[in-house]
């Protein structure tokens, strides 16, 4: 068998066991779920058809269309509370501590709740918030409350705060990273020019640090935008996300043309945001590069 045969061999093998995964646990899901989109329900069953009412349903219907900018409203205020948190911490972390090993444990703290179940880290805020939780127990015995209060649970204020705690990790990270990788000489530099300490925060490393942020921010929208524990566990009705409709849709309402639908729209939401954040980024490196 000759060189470059060869060599074909070894790509096709290679490549094959990623394209098949791709094709039989994407391709042909998000077919399905293109072709479903366009059938209609027939209660209590739905029957092939070729027209746009899912569609025209999701945008004219103020209750999906609600359902739908609450989602995109609660992923916002999540990832910028994530990067608020992350970006100083992991500044911290690189600059600041000089320790490696108390470094490598601080950085651990945040990642090492990535291998603790989702569903037990989100039902941790659930204890702490709800009525017999540290909070409530905490402001009674400082006297604020005199009995426990529901009102730290069951809304859109729980919601993010559980979401943050439980994505904050895929913030850190990245952030980390890209300010680890920024040469100690190019703000040495800036301070032997007297430039000052403000001034090299903002002229060098937060520019560097620009591609860290939108990766993290970019994560963190996406695996908000499409969460389904969260909202169940301390959103209550005022935290219904697209997501626990879309559950709905196939489960007690039978109506799987309109959540295909709803799926295939919040997919095309998810990319668009991927697309702006790449394209942030690319500019964010042309132009500080």
């Amino acid at each position: 068998m000759s060189a470059p045969a060869s060599g074909r061999l070894w790509r096709a093998a290679v490549l094959s066991p990623p394209l098949i995964w791709t094709i039989v646990f994407m391709f042909i899901p998000y077919s399905i779920l293109f072709v479903y989109s366009f059938w209609e329900q027939v209660y209590p069953t739905f029957q092939p058809a070729f027209q746009f009412g899912n569609y025209l349903q999701i945008v004219s219907d103020p209750q999906y269309f609600n359902v739908l900018a609450r989602t995109l409203k609660i992923a916002l205020f999540v990832s910028l509370g994530a990067a608020l948190i992350a970006f100083p911490y992991a500044y911290f972390l690189v600059f600041k501590v000089k320790s490696a090993s108390v470094r490598q444990v601080l950085y651990m703290a945040v990642v090492a709740p990535l291998w603790v179940s989702y569903l037990l880290r989100a039902y941790t805020w659930k204890t702490i918030l709800g009525t017999t939780g540290i909070l409530n127990s905490f402001l009674m015995s400082i006297g604020i409350l005199s009995e426990p209060s529901s009102v730290f649970l069951y809304n859109q204020t729980a919601m993010i705060v559980t979401l943050i705690y439980v994505f904050i990790p895929f913030m850190v990270m990245p952030i980390y990273a890209v300010l680890e990788k920024i040469p100690k000489s190019l703000t040495e530099a800036s301070n032997d020019l007297g430039v000052g300490r403000v001034r090299t925060f903002f002229q060098v490393t937060l520019p560097l640090s620009i591609p860290g942020i939108v990766a993290g921010f970019t994560m963190t929208f996406c695996l908000t935008f499409g969460d389904f524990i969260a909202p169940f566990l301390v959103g209550g009705p005022d935290g219904l996300m697209v997501a626990n409709v879309i559950a709905s849709q196939f489960g007690a309402a039978l109506n799987w043309p309109l959540g295909a639908a709803l799926a295939l729209v919040m997919m095309l939401i998810v990319l668009t945001i991927i697309t702006i954040s790449d394209r942030f980024e690319r500019l964010g490196k042309g132009k500080f590069a």
